[in-house]
C-alpha cells in the first residue's frame, strides 16, 4: 500500500520492504490485477501488481540476464524460443542478444502491461517489441503451450508469483504443455521465487515437473528488491548434461555470441547451479 510517499510490499506476511516513493506515476486495476508504477530516489521507476515488486529501473538486468542466457548459452544452438509472460519486455530485449535466435514468440497474458511498460520503462525493451524477429502474442500461456503446433528449443516462463492469474503457471498442466512444445533436447527455465521465505514454490515445482522431465533442478541470482536471500529459477530438461558444461564451453559461447553484459559470465553461469544446502534438502520427490 502507498502511504505518506511510501510504498510497503505485502508478498510476505510478516515481513516487508518499503520503499520511499518520489511519484506515484500509475496507479490502475487491470481486468487481471492491480498495478502501480512509483518512482524512487533509491531505485529509479518501480512497479507492483498486487502488492509484490516485479521490476525495478536499477536492478532489472540481473533477473534478466540470468533466466535468458543460462539456458541459450547452456543449449547453444537454440533457434526458436518460446516466452510466457514477460510483460515488461527485458526478457524479450536479453533472449534477441542472441543471433542466432531466429524467433522469439512473447505469450503475455495482460495487454496493458506491455503497453505501460514500454511507456513507462522504455529501456526494459529497448526497442524489443518491434524486433522482426519477435511475435508478440496476448493470451493464455498455459492455453497456448497445450494447443501450438510450433516447438522451441527453450521455453521461458516469466511470471510473477503463484498467485492471481500466474498461479496456472506452476501447475502439471502448464509444466505437460510446455514439454509437448519442446523440441528434442529443448530447456525448460522459470522464475520460481525466494526459496528462504518461499520454500513450497521450489518444493512444489520440483515433484510437478517430475512427470514430464528426466533432469530438474534449480539455478540462482541475488536480486536486491526480490528481497529474503538468493532467487531460484527453475530448470528442466531431459539431458543432465545440459547444465553441467564446463565453464571453457560456455566461455566460448559467450565470446562467440559477442553479448554485453552486467550481470552474467560464464562464471557465473556455472556457479548459479551450486545452490545451499537447504534448497538442496527441499529437493524430494
Amino acid at each position: 500500500m502507498i502511504q505518506q510517499f511510501k510504498f510497503s510490499e505485502t508478498l510476505h506476511s510478516g515481513y516487508a520492504q518499503t520503499f520511499e516513493v518520489r511519484e506515484v506515476l500509475f496507479e490502475h486495476r487491470t481486468e487481471h490485477q492491480h498495478l502501480v508504477i512509483f518512482d524512487t530516489p533509491s531505485f529509479g521507476r518501480v512497479m507492483a501488481l498486487d502488492g509484490a515488486i516485479q521490476t525495478t529501473e536499477r536492478d532489472e538486468f540481473i533477473y534478466h540476464e540470468m533466466l535468458a542466457h543460462v539456458p541459450l548459452f547452456a543449449h547453444g544452438q537454440a533457434r526458436d524460443v518460446l516466452i510466457v509472460g514477460g510483460g515488461d519486455g527485458g526478457m524479450l530485449r536479453e533472449v534477441l542478444k542472441h543471433p542466432g535466435v531466429e524467433r522469439v514468440v512473447m505469450v503475455e497474458i495482460d495487454r496493458s502491461v506491455i503497453d505501460l511498460c514500454t511507456h513507462y520503462f522504455p529501456n526494459h525493451s529497448q526497442g524489443a517489441f518491434d524486433s522482426p524477429r519477435a511475435e508478440i502474442i496476448v493470451g493464455d500461456g498455459v492455453e497456448y503451450v497445450g494447443s501450438t503446433d510450433r516447438r522451441f528449443d527453450v521455453v521461458l516462463s516469466d511470471s510473477t508469483d503463484p498467485a492471481g492469474p500466474a498461479e496456472v503457471l506452476f501447475t502439471e498442466r502448464f509444466y505437460s504443455g510446455v514439454k509437448r512444445c519442446l523440441k528434442e533436447g529443448g530447456i525448460f527455465a522459470a522464475q520460481n521465487g525466494l526459496p528462504f521465505l518461499q520454500a513450497d514454490e521450489v518444493t512444489n515445482t520440483y515433484k510437478r515437473l517430475a512427470g514430464h522431465f528426466q533432469d530438474r533442478w534449480f539455478f540462482a541470482a541475488a536480486v536486491p528488491t526480490y528481497v529474503g536471500g538468493i532467487m531460484t529459477l527453475a530448470w528442466a530438461s531431459d539431458d543432465k548434461a545440459l547444465r553441467q558444461l564446463p565453464v571453457e564451453v560456455i566461455a566460448e559461447r559467450f565470446r562467440a555470441g559477442g553479448l554485453k553484459t552486467r550481470y552474467y559470465n560464464p562464471e557465473m553461469h556455472v556457479a548459479s547451479f551450486a545452490l545451499p544446502q537447504y534448497v538442496v534438502d527441499s529437493l524430494v520427490d
